[in-house]
């Protein structure tokens, strides 16, 4: 449901950053519209950090905060004027004065007229406040109003002398989801995990991967999700030990692991959960060997999800997992220190075990401790707090190599879930996929047995 209010809060919040600053005057744009080709537009998707502060999805739509060093806030919104002709072929409008309505700003305007009322706004005001290198046009605009109001300097007109990137405080912002986001996630994950129960549901050999692709993106959208969250990757046999393969174009085979990663994007929310599991419903030895170690290695991983841990314990508990069960399966030799200072893991375990989660899904927000001092590279890992979603997603991927054992050749695994922390630890979302060997075998077999 709608809650307009939700996002006047989060304008009010932003004002008190940038009251800390000494106030000055916010812009912000949402995303332009992008062809596809000739005259097919891509499906539109609005500026995540715009539509954070406004709830609105139209595109040419701009954010005008002006925020006096009192904290007084005063809110514009310059969006498309109605018109009615333009309604006929593209859909409904809100135009200014609806949008000032429903979205409780202060004041709305048509989209064309930002261009000779930035100036006003800007005069006399010491700080702007807006996305610094993310957009040419929105770039182009400050500098076009600034030079407008240093033109009127002999007037006595101030311009604007110190810029700021609006995202620090946004990324701050939107990194502790609040109830209404934690809701929306929780729903957009209930509808990730029932389309890949559906999946298991209709892979098995003798199937083309796209056709599991196509039972995913089926009931994202017939859950009530607008899009998927990303492209999404369903990667049989070999095709598993390539972290971001897209074709999802070849024949699934009989004795080989299936890997799909996949989640819905929910009213700009994002999902993402990924599974592997036998395309026949029995894994063999060696890939049941090599999967309860991922799995063991996640739930250490999860183990150091909770309030003031180090966001990169979870990686690090993950990857000792790991790197002992390559010692074990004799991928690897040496010992486990030996194996942890040197990288070797690193061959079958390339990536990191989580990524922050919320509109983007890999959301913003820095993974180190925010320093006063810049350029502090080597700052602390982030403590976790109560708030935060990120992934749980380690992995094993072992490609075919003279050096290794042919019943490990092309085996590749990962398994994800989302995770919020609670003041007690963490939830995991995406509960609603099994991913124990006999949890995912058992639900095999029912699934073909129902459809027998």
């Amino acid at each position: 449901m709608f809650d307009k209010q939700v996002y006047k809060i989060r304008r009010q919040r932003l004002a008190q950053f940038v009251q800390q600053q000494g106030g000055g005057v916010v812009v912000l744009s949402t995303a332009p519209e992008v062809m596809r080709n000739r005259d097919s537009d891509y499906p539109y998707r609005w500026d995540s950090y715009f539509y954070y502060l406004t709830g609105f999805i139209e595109p040419q739509a701009t954010l005008v905060m002006l925020v006096q060093p009192d904290g007084v806030l005063q809110d514009f919104l310059f969006c498309r004027d109605k018109n009615a002709e333009r309604e006929i072929w593209d859909g409904f409008r809100f135009g200014p004065t609806a949008a000032q309505n429903v979205f409780l700003f202060d004041g709305a305007y048509a989209e064309n007229e930002l261009a000779s009322r930035l100036p006003n706004f800007l005069m006399n005001v010491r700080q702007v406040f807006y996305p610094m290198a993310q957009s040419e046009t929105v770039n182009n605009l400050m500098r076009q109003a600034i030079g407008d109001v240093r033109s009127k300097a002999r007037s006595g007109i101030n311009t604007p002398i110190v810029a700021f990137d609006l995202t620090h405080w946004l990324d701050e912002m939107r990194l502790y989801k609040d109830t209404f986001e934690l809701t929306t996630m929780g729903r957009a994950a209930a509808i990730s995990a029932d389309a890949h129960v559906q999946a298991m549901r209709v892979a098995q050999p003798g199937v083309f991967e796209y056709a599991v692709e196509a039972e995913l993106l089926y009931h994202f959208r017939k859950g009530g999700a607008q899009s998927p969250a990303y492209g999404s990757i369903v990667a049989g046999g070999a095709n598993a030990c390539v972290l971001h393969y897209r074709a999802n174009d070849q024949i699934l085979r009989d004795g080989e692991l299936l890997l799909i990663d996949a989640g819905c994007e929910l009213d700009g929310y994002a999902s993402d959960i990924t599974r592997t599991f036998p395309v026949n419903g029995r894994f063999t030895q060696a890939q049941r060997d090599c999967y309860e170690i991922v799995l063991a290695a996640q739930a250490a991983a999860i183990e150091k999800i909770c309030p003031d841990c180090h966001f990169n314990e979870a990686h690090d508990a993950a990857v000792c997992v790991l790197a002992q069960g390559m010692l074990d399966l004799k991928l690897l030799t040496g010992t486990l220190d030996s194996v942890l200072e040197s990288g070797a893991y690193k061959r079958f375990y390339m990536h990191r075990t989580g990524h922050w989660l919320g509109m983007d899904v890999h959301d913003c927000g820095a993974y180190r401790q925010v320093q006063d001092v810049v350029g502090d590279a080597n700052s602390p890992w982030r403590i976790l707090q109560s708030g935060m979603v990120l992934t749980v997603e380690p992995g094993l991927y072992i490609r075919a190599a003279d050096d290794i054992p042919q019943h490990f050749w092309n085996i590749g695994i990962r398994i994800e879930d989302d995770a919020v922390i609670t003041p007690q630890g963490c939830e995991i979302l995406t509960q609603g996929v099994p991913k124990t060997v006999v949890g995912i075998e058992d639900l095999m077999r029912q699934l073909r047995e129902a459809k027998a």
